[in-house]
């Protein structure tokens, strides 16, 4: 990764995308790089919108902020139609194709389209279309080493739900190779 990365992960609670964010976080972290990790979601939570800014950055970073993404995963339609404005030219965005059934306009952008809900149900990976999707972001912009992936992923699972390690780098792989 050569370039600043400000990223904001968004969909509708219980998607897991705050979940994706600490998991890219802490792989920068790892990585030694500078991270911050700031949450958003709405009142209601499960259901409701939720998203959160990432940044990882070889300098200090000044505001954890993310106003103007270079980076976009948008998990649901009104994340995307929410979002897709702010991008910056030249931003990474990646699209849960499967929720999101429009063709991105922009012609400034790099887009990719990934079926990720239903990849996730058809691979047995129920749940984990938010990791399917970090796959395809990890693939896009190389923010942390593979190995840093690993790590943050066993960091971030809670101890009693350690098998699920697995899994979540299982659906890692199907996103890499969408």
């Amino acid at each position: 990764m050569s370039r600043d990365l400000n990223m904001i992960l968004a969909g509708f609670g219980g998607q897991g995308v705050l979940f994706l964010g600490k998991v890219a976080a802490y792989a920068g972290l790892i990585d030694g790089k500078e991270v911050s990790w700031l949450p958003s979601y709405g009142p209601e939570m499960r259901g409701g919108t939720a998203n959160c800014s990432v940044c990882i950055s070889e300098q200090p970073i000044g505001s954890p902020l993310v106003t103007a993404p270079n980076v976009l995963v948008a998990m649901n339609l009104p994340s995307y139609e929410k979002f897709i404005d702010t991008c910056e030219a030249g931003a990474v965005v990646v699209l849960d194709s499967f929720l999101i059934d429009v063709e991105v306009q922009r012609k400034d952008i790099k887009v990719f389209y990934v079926e990720a809900t239903k990849l996730a149900s058809e691979k047995g990976l129920q749940g984990l279309a938010n990791m399917i999707l970090l796959g395809k972001l990890f693939e896009a912009t190389a923010f942390a080493s593979f190995d840093a992936l690993q790590g943050a992923v066993e960091k971030s699972v809670p101890p009693r739900k350690a098998h699920l390690v697995e899994k979540n780098m299982e659906a890692i792989e199907v996103g890499r190779n969408a």
